[in-house]
């Protein structure tokens, strides 16, 4: 049990977290001026009042055992320096927790906070929290009134709403922040990566002349084309040609992207981006099967170093539609079970094409039920707007009609 005063501070911290007054602990024996001693450590506590106030708490003994940090600024100091080491949901809970109880924390140490708390979200693949944290880190963003930082959270928040499949979202949200970076001349990363945002999210609406002339637009601007974020650009650029059916062209754009970013500069986004490549290349017509095992087979080792959660699940997606394009049904079925027994990490449109992937599956297996499966994912991709990805399962679900 802690000593004093370090008992009353976590008297406290358990009762605050309840939403929970001093009067609500009294009872028999335990009278408000006693828990209000207690808490401001004048009192010790006996062994009778600890189990008293565990049962009042709903909590165990050891509860009083140890204290939780809870102010803010230290716990994003514990965060930032025990990154690597600690567990991700740990890190979560104590970054929620705190957040919910130290409500008086700088503005500045708040927005902090949120930064990482949305960035531990999207790597766990919980996009409805991370949108609920970023809306949060904007409102903070907005009292703070410093143009940098919103920028830089409504990119976040239009990649979030974008995984989310709320692509109108997404381009309204991004144009938004182009706009308040017009106004406070700001020239950007940023500002980069959100106009390439603005062209996928073009691109998938079925926007293709605005996409295809944005994405001229972003790469005629690039100034270091041996930079990390002109891979993006390119990649993009080549995402775009692909659904122009330009293949050659997306083909160049795509290698250009990869010699962009080179491993020792940025693990993380060389990592991501020869996963696009191979999501890519499997859309190719026809899909060049042996660049997507190189490409899968090139990052198996980045993806114990450096690869999220979300990274491993892409990566077992994509070999699964590497195994159904080479025919193996039976080994695509089971990488598809295992995926089905983890917490779903897809962003929308690969969660799309994991139920198409699924479905085909099944046609393949003899299921011809399948085929109502494929119209119904069609339409709702339709509804969402998505039109490149509703023809494709459209035109997939008709071919399953003429075995």
């Amino acid at each position: 049990m802690l000593e004093q005063p370090a008992f009353g501070r976590r008297l406290r911290q358990l009762r605050e977290k309840q939403g929970l007054t001093q009067a609500s602990l009294t009872g028999p024996r335990m009278s408000a001026a006693y828990v209000s001693r207690l808490e401001a450590g004048s009192r010790s506590p006996t062994r009778q009042s600890v189990e008293l106030l565990a049962a009042k708490l709903n909590v165990a003994p050891t509860a009083f055992d140890r204290t939780e940090v809870t102010n803010l600024a230290d716990v994003l100091t514990t965060t930032v320096a025990i990154w690597d080491s600690a567990d991700k949901g740990d890190l979560r809970r104590l970054l929620t927790d705190a957040l919910s109880l130290d409500t008086r924390a700088d503005l500045t140490v708040r927005w902090q906070a949120c930064a990482q708390l949305a960035r531990l979200q999207s790597e766990c693949g919980d996009r409805g929290k991370e949108y609920r944290t970023l809306r949060e880190l904007h409102r903070v963003g907005e009292e703070l009134g410093h143009p940098v930082l919103l920028v830089h959270t409504l990119l976040r928040l239009a990649r979030c709403e974008r995984a989310l499949g709320r692509i109108e979202d997404a381009r309204a949200t991004a144009r938004d922040g182009l706009g308040l970076a017009a106004r406070a001349c700001l020239d950007t990363d940023d500002v980069t990566r959100l106009k390439i945002l603005v062209v996928s999210a073009a691109a998938e609406l079925g926007d293709l002349a605005e996409a295809e002339r944005l994405s001229a637009e972003a790469c005629e601007a690039l100034t270091a084309p041996d930079r990390p974020l002109a891979g993006e650009v390119w990649w993009t650029a080549a995402t775009v040609a692909t659904r122009t059916g330009d293949h050659a062209r997306a083909t160049l754009l795509l290698d250009k992207a990869l010699s962009a970013v080179r491993s020792r500069d940025d693990l993380a986004l060389w990592l991501r981006l020869r996963l696009a490549a191979a999501a890519l290349t499997l859309r190719g017509v026809p899909p060049r099967l042996d660049l997507v095992e190189h490409y899968l087979d090139e990052v198996k080792p980045a993806l114990d170093l450096v690869g999220t959660p979300s990274n491993q699940q892409e990566h077992t997606f994509l070999t699964a539609q590497l195994l159904y394009q080479r025919g193996d049904i039976a080994a695509a079925a089971a990488l598809c079970d295992a995926i089905d027994q983890d917490t779903p990490l897809l962003g929308y449109r690969d969660s799309v094409r994991y139920r198409m992937l699924r479905a085909r599956i099944r046609l393949a297996q003899g299921d011809r039920t399948a085929r109502d499966d494929l119209s119904a994912l069609a339409a709702e991709v339709q509804e969402a707007r998505m039109l490149d990805l509703a023809a494709e399962i459209w035109r997939t679900a008709a071919q399953a009609g003429h075995p």
